[in-house]
């Protein structure tokens, strides 16, 4: 049993911060910042490391 992959995003222009599955990064980097608005890339999102 494997946990589904979550990463961390975080705003390059506004700065906010969320837990985000491979869907929702998907829509953030198609759509943007649902904050601003702001365009975003996949460097805006780090993997979150899961607890042992």
């Amino acid at each position: 049993m494997t946990a589904s992959e979550e990463f961390t995003f975080v705003c390059p222009s506004c700065g906010e911060s969320m837990e985000v599955n491979p869907a929702m990064r998907d829509a953030l980097v198609e759509n943007g910042c649902v904050v601003c608005g702001a365009s975003v890339t996949t460097g805006a999102f780090s993997p979150v490391d899961a607890p042992e």
